[in-house]
């Protein structure tokens, strides 16, 4: 038992190892340009067996952005038990998903998801991946929201139509900030999220309480 559980912890070791591998090759590269054979490389590993562990290439993809997640969506459940106030959470929201300065994540966050929707767009098992991952972004947007319903900051509101208006916001601006547009830099972008989000939700625009830590 003993062995088979080291066992497994290699397989783990390994499979992190390719994933790693592969949102930075992905990110450098664009996702057309990457191979299997470039991911094994990367880590001294054979192809197949970069192909025993994900299948296909699509599929690579949808993990290594899972992979790429991870700290963030654990920086946030953390963020969310000591952050007090619905204001302070929907900054920090706002900062770490616009502002590429932070250990919870990188820039190349953009370069995958910008390839997973364009893959999304023409391969159904793909797409199927996207509706997964686009489903966990607006269930934390909507638990934020919740808990201020619940502690008594905002008043009811209809949260699910706010979760899917808010994060479609926050990935369009998140594009313009990643292509440098000179029209929708991060500051712009940071007003627009946040004056939308307390108008929606019934919040004075005042007093802002935005932390330092970021995230892109």
């Amino acid at each position: 038992m003993a062995a088979r559980a080291s066992g497994d912890a290699v397989a783990d070791v390994r499979r992190d190892q390719m994933l790693a591998a592969a949102a930075t090759l992905i990110a450098e590269r664009g996702f057309s340009d990457t191979r299997i054979a470039d991911v094994a490389t990367r880590v001294g590993a054979s192809p197949a067996l970069v192909i025993y562990y994900f299948g296909t290439k699509d599929s690579l993809l949808t993990e290594a952005l899972r992979w790429s997640e991870r700290s963030f969506y654990a920086a946030t459940e953390e963020m969310l038990r000591s952050t007090p106030t619905i204001r302070a959470r929907l900054e920090t929201l706002v900062e770490w998903t616009l502002v590429a300065d932070v250990p919870t994540s990188s820039t190349s966050d953009w370069g995958l998801w910008f390839d997973l929707w364009a893959q999304a767009f023409r391969h159904p098992e793909v797409k199927k991946d996207r509706a997964q991952l686009d489903a966990q972004w607006r269930d934390l947007i909507a638990r934020l929201v919740r808990a201020g319903i619940e502690d008594g900051e905002i008043e009811p509101v209809d949260v699910e139509t706010f979760a899917i208006m808010w994060g479609s916001l926050l990935d369009g601006l998140v594009v313009q900030v990643a292509l440098e547009d000179p029209v929708v830099d991060v500051r712009r972008a940071r007003t627009i999220a946040l004056q939308v989000a307390f108008k929606e939700l019934g919040l004075s625009a005042k007093k802002s309480s935005r932390r330092t830590t970021k995230r892109a």
